[in-house]
C-alpha cells in the first residue's frame, strides 16, 4: 500500500520568514534561521501517526544571483538535525526558468510521489502562500494555508485554514492514522 505524506513549504511553516513590507522573505543567513514555535512536537506526532514529512521550497533567490547555496544547504541540515524529515525537494529556479518543479507547479510533489511510493490523495500538502496551496491541489492533496496575514494575495481555494503548523498537525492527526 502507498504511503501518506505531509507536504511542507519551509518560510512561514517551519521556520520564521523575514517580513518585509508585509510580505515574507527567505532568511538571508543561518544567524536568521528559526523554527518557528511549536514545530519539532508537530512533526514528531506526525511522524509518529505514520506520516512521511517532506519539506518542498522554493529558493530562487539563488537563480536570482541574491542567494546562496551553501546557506541554503547548512540550513536544510539544520532541518535535518533538529527534525523528523523524510527528504527536502528545493527548487533554486526562478519564475523565468519554466521549470516543473518550481510552486505553484507540482513537480516536487510529484517527484515525490513516484519516488517513495506516496499517495497523494492521502497526502497533505501545509503553505503561507497561494503557490504552496496551489502546487499541492494540482497534485491531487488536501491543502492546509497558513495564514500569516501577509500583504498579498491569498490562495483562492484549500481546504483548511490555520494559523500555524502545529494547528495543521493537530488536525491532521485526529484522521484515523494515514486518511
Amino acid at each position: 500500500m502507498k504511503r501518506a505524506a505531509v507536504f511542507l513549504d519551509r518560510d512561514g511553516v517551519i521556520n520564521r520568514p523575514l517580513l518585509i513590507q508585509g510580505r515574507p522573505l527567505p532568511p538571508a543567513t543561518l544567524a536568521e534561521f528559526e523554527l518557528l514555535p511549536g514545530v519539532p512536537p508537530a512533526l514528531e506526532m506526525l511522524k509518529s501517526r505514520g506520516y512521511w514529512l517532506i519539506v518542498v521550497t522554493n529558493q530562487p533567490d539563488v537563480a536570482r544571483g541574491s542567494g546562496c547555496r551553501t546557506t541554503i544547504d547548512r540550513m536544510h541540515e539544520v532541518l535535518r538535525q533538529r527534525l523528523p524529515l523524510d527528504a527536502i525537494l528545493t527548487c533554486f529556479h526562478d519564475d523565468a526558468d519554466g521549470c516543473e518543479c518550481r510552486k505553484p507547479r507540482p513537480g516536487m510533489l510529484l517527484r515525490a510521489a513516484e519516488d517513495l511510493d506516496l499517495d497523494l490523495a492521502r497526502s497533505f500538502m501545509v503553505g503561507d502562500r497561494w503557490r504552496d496551496i496551489e502546487a499541492g491541489r494540482r497534485a491531487g492533496c488536501g491543502t492546509f494555508f497558513v495564514d500569516r496575514g501577509y500583504d498579498e494575495a491569498a490562495p483562492s481555494a484549500f481546504d483548511y485554514r490555520v494559523g500555524s503548523l502545529p494547528e495543521a498537525a493537530g488536525i491532521i492527526a485526529a484522521c484515523e492514522g494515514p486518511p
